[in-house]
């Protein structure tokens, strides 16, 4: 999570629900999700302010039209770095190469974990040699060396998870993420 300079930062988000707010890329994007479901683990009630998109999103926090965002390091990285930003936490379940000394939202004592990942999927019923020269080929371009000083750049982590270990990450993310949107609830979109 990154945090703006807004008047509300500082205010008690128990004693004053909604006090603070926070930008996204949308509803049930990834980036309300995530909030939500640190609110959740927070036991507090965040004022949500959806955008049409990430980069509007992040311009809000820049502009103090919010006081929060949680989005990837990569969006924000260069203006946590030139003092226009601050990381308060970051999502997964180890620290960020990027940002050794930022700790995690677990490590703070909040259950609250939260990935923006990519898999590669194929048609139900491709034959076990072509499913098994897909994983090799996704194996082999993570660890190719042009990749891995691509996705450095941008200051993206790489994580890679062949099937089983997928499918196990897929399973308890699904639940994860279910339980948040369901405690969201509907949102009407206002007019």
């Amino acid at each position: 999570m990154t945090a703006g300079s807004s008047p509300s930062y500082g205010l008690s988000p128990k004693k004053r629900p909604g006090a603070i707010s926070y930008s996204s890329s949308g509803i049930y994007g990834t980036l309300h999700v995530a909030m939500a479901m640190f609110g959740d683990a927070a036991g507090v009630s965040l004022h949500h302010v959806p955008y049409t998109g990430a980069g509007p999103a992040i311009t809000a926090l820049l502009g103090g039209h919010v006081d929060a965002l949680a989005t990837g390091p990569g969006t924000v990285i260069q203006h946590i770095k030139a003092g226009k930003l601050r990381a308060l936490a970051s999502w997964g379940d180890k620290r960020l190469d990027a940002l050794p000394d930022l700790p995690t939202f677990k490590e703070l004592g909040y259950n609250a974990e939260f990935m923006i990942w990519a898999g590669l999927f194929a048609p139900a019923g491709t034959p076990e040699p072509v499913l098994a020269a897909l994983r090799k080929a996704a194996k082999d371009a993570v660890a190719d060396p042009q990749f891995k000083t691509a996705m450095a750049a941008i200051e993206t982590p790489i994580y890679y998870l062949d099937a089983p270990e997928f499918q196990k990450f897929w399973d308890n993310d699904a639940k994860r993420l279910t339980k948040v949107v369901q405690k969201i609830g509907r949102v009407e979109e206002k007019p």
